[in-house]
Protein backbone atom coordinates (compact mmCIF):
# COMPACT_ATOMS: atom_id res chain seq x y z
CA UNK A 1 0.00 0.00 0.00
CA UNK A 2 1.35 3.40 -0.97
CA UNK A 3 2.26 6.07 1.53
CA UNK A 4 0.18 9.25 1.43
CA UNK A 5 1.61 11.61 -1.23
CA UNK A 6 3.05 14.57 0.66
CA UNK A 7 2.52 17.07 -2.17
CA UNK A 8 -1.25 16.84 -1.64
CA UNK A 9 -1.14 17.40 2.11
CA UNK A 10 -0.70 20.37 4.41
CA UNK A 11 -1.04 20.70 8.14
CA UNK A 12 -3.06 23.53 9.68
CA UNK A 13 -0.13 25.93 9.32
CA UNK A 14 0.33 25.09 5.65
CA UNK A 15 3.36 22.86 6.19
CA UNK A 16 3.88 19.42 4.77
CA UNK A 17 3.86 16.74 7.47
CA UNK A 18 7.28 15.47 8.43
CA UNK A 19 7.86 12.07 6.82
CA UNK A 20 9.43 10.87 10.04
CA UNK A 21 6.53 11.89 12.30
CA UNK A 22 4.75 8.91 13.87
CA UNK A 23 3.58 10.15 17.26
CA UNK A 24 -0.09 10.79 17.93
CA UNK A 25 -2.59 12.23 15.47
CA UNK A 26 -1.82 15.00 12.98
CA UNK A 27 -4.30 17.23 11.15
CA UNK A 28 -3.82 17.96 7.47
CA UNK A 29 -5.71 19.76 4.72
CA UNK A 30 -6.60 17.85 1.55
CA UNK A 31 -7.78 19.89 -1.43
CA UNK A 32 -10.17 17.83 -3.54
CA UNK A 33 -12.56 18.41 -6.44
CA UNK A 34 -15.23 18.76 -3.73
CA UNK A 35 -13.33 21.46 -1.83
CA UNK A 36 -11.22 21.70 1.34
CA UNK A 37 -11.33 18.75 3.72
CA UNK A 38 -9.54 18.59 7.04
CA UNK A 39 -8.27 15.11 7.84
CA UNK A 40 -6.97 13.81 11.18
CA UNK A 41 -4.25 11.31 10.37
CA UNK A 42 -2.71 8.62 12.54
CA UNK A 43 -0.14 6.14 11.28
CA UNK A 44 1.81 6.40 8.03
CA UNK A 45 1.79 2.89 6.57
CA UNK A 46 -0.56 -0.03 6.27
CA UNK A 47 -4.07 -0.52 4.89
CA UNK A 48 -5.90 2.84 5.03
CA UNK A 49 -9.06 3.13 7.11
CA UNK A 50 -11.35 6.14 6.82
CA UNK A 51 -13.34 7.25 9.88
CA UNK A 52 -16.56 9.23 9.40
CA UNK A 53 -17.89 11.08 12.45
CA UNK A 54 -21.34 11.82 13.92
CA UNK A 55 -23.43 14.95 13.52
CA UNK A 56 -22.07 18.15 15.10
CA UNK A 57 -18.71 16.63 16.02
CA UNK A 58 -15.49 16.21 14.00
CA UNK A 59 -12.87 13.63 13.14
CA UNK A 60 -11.21 14.47 16.46
CA UNK A 61 -13.90 12.46 18.26
CA UNK A 62 -12.07 9.36 17.02
CA UNK A 63 -8.61 10.33 18.33
CA UNK A 64 -8.28 7.49 20.88
CA UNK A 65 -9.74 4.93 18.45
CA UNK A 66 -7.50 6.21 15.65
CA UNK A 67 -4.44 5.82 17.86
CA UNK A 68 -5.48 2.23 18.59
CA UNK A 69 -5.84 1.43 14.87
CA UNK A 70 -2.54 3.14 14.06
CA UNK A 71 -0.77 1.09 16.73
CA UNK A 72 -2.19 -2.00 15.00
CA UNK A 73 -0.42 -0.95 11.80
CA UNK A 74 -3.13 1.00 9.97
CA UNK A 75 -3.08 4.36 8.21
CA UNK A 76 -6.06 6.21 9.69
CA UNK A 77 -7.81 9.12 7.96
CA UNK A 78 -10.57 10.68 10.08
CA UNK A 79 -12.25 13.40 8.04
CA UNK A 80 -14.10 16.49 9.19
CA UNK A 81 -17.49 16.69 7.46
CA UNK A 82 -17.99 19.86 5.41
CA UNK A 83 -18.59 22.79 7.76
CA UNK A 84 -17.48 20.74 10.78
CA UNK A 85 -14.08 20.95 12.42
CA UNK A 86 -11.66 22.63 10.02
CA UNK A 87 -13.27 21.54 6.75
CA UNK A 88 -14.60 24.08 4.27
CA UNK A 89 -18.24 24.76 3.47
CA UNK A 90 -19.84 27.29 1.13
CA UNK A 91 -22.93 27.71 3.29
CA UNK A 92 -25.24 25.95 0.84
CA UNK A 93 -27.45 22.98 1.74
CA UNK A 94 -25.94 19.54 1.27
CA UNK A 95 -27.07 15.91 1.34
CA UNK A 96 -25.64 12.72 2.77
CA UNK A 97 -24.90 11.77 -0.85
CA UNK A 98 -22.76 14.93 -1.08
CA UNK A 99 -20.83 13.86 2.04
CA UNK A 100 -20.25 10.44 0.50
CA UNK A 101 -18.91 12.14 -2.63
CA UNK A 102 -16.63 14.28 -0.43
CA UNK A 103 -15.20 11.06 0.99
CA UNK A 104 -14.70 9.58 -2.47
CA UNK A 105 -12.94 12.76 -3.62
CA UNK A 106 -10.58 12.58 -0.63
CA UNK A 107 -9.73 8.92 -1.31
CA UNK A 108 -9.22 9.64 -5.01
CA UNK A 109 -7.08 12.71 -4.32
CA UNK A 110 -4.80 10.78 -1.99
CA UNK A 111 -4.78 7.71 -4.24
CA UNK A 112 -5.23 5.33 -1.31
CA UNK A 113 -8.25 3.26 -2.34
CA UNK A 114 -9.71 0.81 -1.82
CA UNK A 115 -10.03 1.75 1.85
CA UNK A 116 -11.75 0.30 4.87
CA UNK A 117 -14.49 2.60 6.16
CA UNK A 118 -15.85 3.02 9.68
CA UNK A 119 -18.80 5.35 10.15
CA UNK A 120 -20.57 6.32 13.37
CA UNK A 121 -24.09 7.82 13.40
CA UNK A 122 -24.25 10.37 10.55
CA UNK A 123 -20.88 9.00 9.51
CA UNK A 124 -22.41 5.53 9.33
CA UNK A 125 -25.17 6.77 7.03
CA UNK A 126 -22.52 8.48 4.90
CA UNK A 127 -20.50 5.26 4.83
CA UNK A 128 -23.49 3.30 3.54
CA UNK A 129 -23.96 5.70 0.62
CA UNK A 130 -20.21 5.82 -0.05
CA UNK A 131 -19.99 2.03 -0.21
CA UNK A 132 -23.05 1.75 -2.47
CA UNK A 133 -22.12 4.55 -4.86
CA UNK A 134 -18.34 4.02 -4.95
CA UNK A 135 -17.88 0.25 -4.57
CA UNK A 136 -14.42 0.25 -6.10
CA UNK A 137 -13.13 2.46 -3.29
CA UNK A 138 -14.33 0.33 -0.36
CA UNK A 139 -12.72 -2.89 0.87
CA UNK A 140 -14.55 -3.45 4.18
CA UNK A 141 -17.26 -1.48 5.93
CA UNK A 142 -18.19 -0.91 9.59
CA UNK A 143 -21.43 0.96 10.31
CA UNK A 144 -22.21 1.90 13.92
CA UNK A 145 -25.40 3.41 15.36
CA UNK A 146 -26.71 4.58 12.00
CA UNK A 147 -29.82 4.62 9.84
CA UNK A 148 -30.74 4.45 6.17
CA UNK A 149 -34.06 6.22 6.84
CA UNK A 150 -35.26 7.93 10.03
CA UNK A 151 -38.93 7.23 9.43
CA UNK A 152 -42.01 8.87 7.96
CA UNK A 153 -41.77 11.98 10.17
CA UNK A 154 -38.04 12.42 9.62
CA UNK A 155 -38.21 15.71 7.68
CA UNK A 156 -40.11 17.57 10.40
CA UNK A 157 -38.23 15.95 13.29
CA UNK A 158 -34.86 16.92 11.85
CA UNK A 159 -36.09 20.39 10.83
CA UNK A 160 -36.99 20.97 14.49
CA UNK A 161 -33.53 19.83 15.56
CA UNK A 162 -31.93 22.08 12.96
CA UNK A 163 -33.90 24.99 14.37
CA UNK A 164 -32.72 24.22 17.91
CA UNK A 165 -29.13 24.00 16.68
CA UNK A 166 -29.21 27.65 15.60
CA UNK A 167 -31.56 29.21 18.17
CA UNK A 168 -30.18 27.83 21.44
CA UNK A 169 -26.67 28.54 22.77
CA UNK A 170 -24.52 25.48 22.25
CA UNK A 171 -23.94 25.04 25.98
CA UNK A 172 -27.70 24.72 26.49
CA UNK A 173 -27.83 21.90 23.94
CA UNK A 174 -25.37 19.70 25.80
CA UNK A 175 -27.75 18.03 28.27
CA UNK A 176 -29.83 16.71 25.34
CA UNK A 177 -26.65 15.41 23.67
CA UNK A 178 -25.19 13.80 26.79
CA UNK A 179 -28.25 11.66 27.34
CA UNK A 180 -28.29 10.50 23.71
CA UNK A 181 -24.54 9.94 23.45
CA UNK A 182 -23.79 7.98 26.62
CA UNK A 183 -25.35 5.81 29.31
CA UNK A 184 -25.66 7.38 32.74
CA UNK A 185 -23.04 5.01 34.13
CA UNK A 186 -20.50 6.05 31.50
CA UNK A 187 -21.17 9.72 32.16
CA UNK A 188 -20.63 9.17 35.87
CA UNK A 189 -17.40 7.21 35.55
CA UNK A 190 -15.78 8.87 32.51
CA UNK A 191 -16.20 12.65 32.95
CA UNK A 192 -12.94 13.42 31.16
CA UNK A 193 -14.04 11.63 28.00
CA UNK A 194 -17.51 13.16 28.16
CA UNK A 195 -15.90 16.58 28.45
CA UNK A 196 -13.56 15.89 25.52
CA UNK A 197 -16.48 15.06 23.24
CA UNK A 198 -18.48 17.98 24.59
CA UNK A 199 -15.72 20.44 23.69
CA UNK A 200 -15.78 19.19 20.09
CA UNK A 201 -19.55 19.73 20.01
CA UNK A 202 -19.25 23.25 21.45
CA UNK A 203 -16.70 24.17 18.79
CA UNK A 204 -18.95 23.02 15.92
CA UNK A 205 -20.50 25.73 13.76
CA UNK A 206 -24.24 25.91 14.52
CA UNK A 207 -25.18 26.62 10.89
CA UNK A 208 -23.26 23.55 9.69
CA UNK A 209 -24.89 21.52 12.46
CA UNK A 210 -28.31 22.65 11.19
CA UNK A 211 -27.45 21.93 7.55
CA UNK A 212 -26.35 18.41 8.46
CA UNK A 213 -29.56 17.89 10.45
CA UNK A 214 -31.58 18.78 7.36
CA UNK A 215 -29.46 16.31 5.37
CA UNK A 216 -30.36 13.55 7.82
CA UNK A 217 -34.01 14.49 7.56
CA UNK A 218 -33.84 14.01 3.79
CA UNK A 219 -32.02 10.68 4.10
CA UNK A 220 -33.78 7.75 2.43
CA UNK A 221 -31.25 5.30 1.01
CA UNK A 222 -32.71 1.93 1.99
CA UNK A 223 -32.91 1.00 -1.69
CA UNK A 224 -29.12 1.36 -1.98
CA UNK A 225 -28.30 -1.20 0.71
CA UNK A 226 -28.55 -4.33 -1.50
CA UNK A 227 -25.95 -2.75 -3.79
CA UNK A 228 -23.24 -2.71 -1.12
CA UNK A 229 -20.66 -5.33 -2.09
CA UNK A 230 -18.20 -4.90 0.78
CA UNK A 231 -18.14 -7.24 3.76
CA UNK A 232 -19.98 -5.24 6.41
CA UNK A 233 -20.08 -5.20 10.21
CA UNK A 234 -23.09 -3.42 11.70
CA UNK A 235 -22.82 -2.33 15.34
CA UNK A 236 -25.37 -0.68 17.63
CA UNK A 237 -25.65 0.05 21.33
CA UNK A 238 -28.45 -1.83 23.04
CA UNK A 239 -29.54 1.42 24.74
CA UNK A 240 -29.25 3.60 21.64
CA UNK A 241 -32.58 5.37 21.32
CA UNK A 242 -31.31 7.87 18.69
CA UNK A 243 -30.88 5.08 16.13
CA UNK A 244 -32.50 2.09 17.86
CA UNK A 245 -31.26 -1.46 17.21
CA UNK A 246 -34.18 -2.04 14.83
CA UNK A 247 -32.63 0.43 12.39
CA UNK A 248 -29.35 -1.48 12.43
CA UNK A 249 -31.22 -4.76 12.05
CA UNK A 250 -32.80 -3.43 8.85
CA UNK A 251 -29.38 -2.43 7.53
CA UNK A 252 -27.88 -5.82 8.33
CA UNK A 253 -30.78 -7.64 6.66
CA UNK A 254 -30.52 -5.59 3.46
CA UNK A 255 -26.73 -5.51 2.96
CA UNK A 256 -25.78 -8.85 1.32
CA UNK A 257 -22.56 -9.54 3.26
CA UNK A 258 -23.41 -8.04 6.63
CA UNK A 259 -23.49 -9.23 10.21
CA UNK A 260 -24.96 -7.47 13.21
CA UNK A 261 -23.50 -7.08 16.71
CA UNK A 262 -25.61 -5.47 19.44
CA UNK A 263 -23.38 -3.94 22.11
CA UNK A 264 -24.46 -4.04 25.73
CA UNK A 265 -24.17 -0.98 27.95
CA UNK A 266 -23.92 1.51 25.10
CA UNK A 267 -25.95 4.34 23.65
CA UNK A 268 -25.44 6.36 20.48
CA UNK A 269 -21.67 6.92 20.56
CA UNK A 270 -20.92 3.25 21.02
CA UNK A 271 -17.42 3.45 19.52
CA UNK A 272 -16.52 6.02 22.20
CA UNK A 273 -18.34 4.35 25.08
CA UNK A 274 -17.15 0.81 24.35
CA UNK A 275 -13.42 0.87 23.52
CA UNK A 276 -13.34 -2.83 24.36
CA UNK A 277 -14.95 -3.47 20.95
CA UNK A 278 -12.05 -1.86 19.08
CA UNK A 279 -10.15 -5.18 18.85
CA UNK A 280 -13.29 -6.79 17.38
CA UNK A 281 -13.33 -4.12 14.67
CA UNK A 282 -9.60 -4.49 14.03
CA UNK A 283 -10.04 -8.25 13.64
CA UNK A 284 -12.90 -7.73 11.18
CA UNK A 285 -10.73 -5.42 9.09
CA UNK A 286 -7.89 -7.94 8.80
Amino acid sequence: MRHLPGNLLRDRRGRRPSPGHRDGNAAMIVWTTQGKLNVHRAGEAGQPVVLLHPLALSGAVFDPFAAHLAAAGRTVLATDTRGHGESGWDGNPFTIEDLADDTAAMVDTLGVGPVDVIGLSMGGSTALVFAANHPGLVRRLVVADASANYGSDRVQVWADRADRATTFPREEQLSFQWDRWFTSSFRATNPTEVNRVSQIFLATDSAAHAAAAHALGALDVADLLPEIAADTLVLVGDEDYATPPAMSEEIAKAVPSARLEILERARHLSLVERPDVWPLIADFLE
